[in-house]
């Protein structure tokens, strides 16, 4: 056992190496990195932990594996969508394990929405815009189950990121919207009102329709006081019991 963290230690260093060439675009995609073999007399090391350095780099999908006489390990096309789970893994486990607050967590998600509200309005397709409708009637439906209403909101509010019509903005928002929100939404479920959520989700679609950025704004600021009031109320009666 003794053995193991070194072991761990050096795959974890030369898979940093390995990143740190694709980023730098020493290894384009497609590139065959070097056999297991190579990699290991380069570095010193046994197989075994160059292959755990490759096993790194897989569970990023910044390279993929293939069999066969021309096989091996080759630099990974990652997509936005990749990229976009993870990202949602990471804050959701970043807000998780650092106990962020509430307010801190809540004043974030919407900063970072209202970041792209005029590239929404200017952008936003017809089918976006009826996704987002075609939630707020799931989401007034009387007897839709609190999970799925959190559901419904995390889909509605991720509509409105992509009428932004911008991958980069869209990966950078997913964790705010699809992190972020389901732990809010933990913490105010039993207390909220839908139909004021329902309302304000009515009033962003209409102004993303007109193209009408202030009216888009004053109801996520509207959502965003809704929210914070809520949760700050919520948390101080659990303080009392």
């Amino acid at each position: 056992m003794k053995n193991a963290e070194p072991e761990k230690s050096l795959s974890a260093q030369i898979a940093d190496a390995i990143r740190t060439a694709i980023v730098d675009g020493r290894l384009l995609v497609g590139d065959r990195l070097p056999s297991e073999a190579e990699l290991a007399e380069q570095h010193g090391v046994s197989r075994a932990t160059v292959r755990e350095a490759l096993k790194r780099l897989a569970a990023q999908s910044l390279i993929r594996t293939e069999r066969g006489a021309f096989g091996g390990a080759f630099v990974n096309h990652l997509s936005y969508d990749e990229a976009r789970a993870q990202q949602v893994t990471t804050s959701t486990l970043l807000l998780g394990m650092n106990a962020i607050s509430f307010q801190v967590a809540c004043e974030a998600r919407y900063a970072l929405e209202r970041s792209c509200t005029s590239l929404a309005a200017e952008r936003r397709t017809d089918s976006l815009l009826a996704t987002m409708r075609n939630e707020i009637e799931t989401q007034s439906a009387p007897d839709l189950s609190d999970e799925a209403f959190c559901a419904s909101d995390v889909a509605f509010h991720r509509a409105l990121v992509d009428c932004a019509g911008n991958e980069v903005l869209s990966y950078h928002l997913a964790g705010s919207v699809e992190a972020m929100q389901p732990l809010m939404n933990m913490i105010t479920f039993t207390a909220r009102s839908r139909a004021e959520i329902i309302d304000l989700h009515r009033a962003i679609v209409s102004g993303l329709e007109a193209r009408d950025v202030a009216s888009v704004d004053r109801a996520l600021a509207a959502l965003e006081a809704y929210t914070i009031t809520l949760g700050q109320s919520v948390l101080r009666a659990r303080a009392t019991r």
